[in-house]
């Protein structure tokens, strides 16, 4: 079962039939919230909210173990997580959606970032952590609907909830990123710990700081223009 993960304004599903809500605290703490089970267009699918109802969760409160685990409970076997997105591309463009397939973190530790410890030891490659095949229906079903999406690109997460310097904006360049959003690690490799096919859709709110164009740099303004 597909379980989506909604980011920053994506709070809930237009079209989704709620058939159930399972809430509970998992053993890895409360989750974000509720998750939904519903029907979206006949395809039976999960969702919860990232950030919780009314995003009243920064980047760095969320429990990314305590909803992983939730999901994984609730029967999903794949998860598509929406976030917002700073481009570090001049070719990915504010309004654009983008698909990472590899991803740095840069929370340097600061979140709680596995399943394992407390006397089960265990490692999972990493080296591939996204799922082609659900990048591949992804961009066929954009494809259908006339939208374009970036894809094999590599994404930089960081803490927040600062945004960057621009000092921190050219490193991350330098370093190969084309993305930098505050939310997918360690979810994506918490999902595959959890052996859950995973992938992200990255909505491209503005060009970080990097580019020396103010008019071009995120504000909350400019995020609700895009997409509000």
């Amino acid at each position: 079962m597909l379980a989506i993960i909604g980011g920053t304004g994506l709070y809930e599903l237009d079209g989704l039939d709620i058939h159930e809500r399972q809430g509970g605290d998992t053993p890895f703490g409360t989750p974000s919230g509720e998750v939904l089970r519903g029907t979206l267009h006949g395809q039976a699918v999960l969702f919860l909210a990232r950030h919780g109802a009314g995003h009243r969760l920064l980047p760095h409160e969320v429990n990314y173990r305590a909803n992983v685990y939730a999901l994984k409970r609730a029967g999903a076997t794949m998860m598509l997580g929406f976030s917002a997105v700073g481009s570090l591309a001049i070719q990915v463009a504010p309004g654009e959606l983008a698909m990472p397939e590899q991803y740095i973190d840069w929370t340097r530790g600061a979140r709680e970032r596995t399943f394992f410890g407390d006397g089960v030891a265990a490692h999972v490659s990493t080296a591939k952590p996204v799922s082609s095949a659900l990048v591949d229906a992804v961009m066929a079903a954009a494809d259908k609907s006339g939208l374009s999406v970036h894809r094999g690109l590599t994404y930089a997460c960081v803490d927040g909830p600062r945004l960057g310097t621009q000092a921190e904006s050219h490193l991350l360049r330098q370093m190969g990123c084309h993305l930098v959003g505050m939310t997918n690690a360690p979810e994506v490799f918490l999902a595959r710990e959890a052996q859950m096919a995973y992938a992200t859709v990255g909505l491209v709110t503005d060009y970080d700081c990097w580019l020396d164009d103010p008019t071009q740099h995120v504000s909350v303004s400019a995020v609700f223009e895009l997409y509000g």
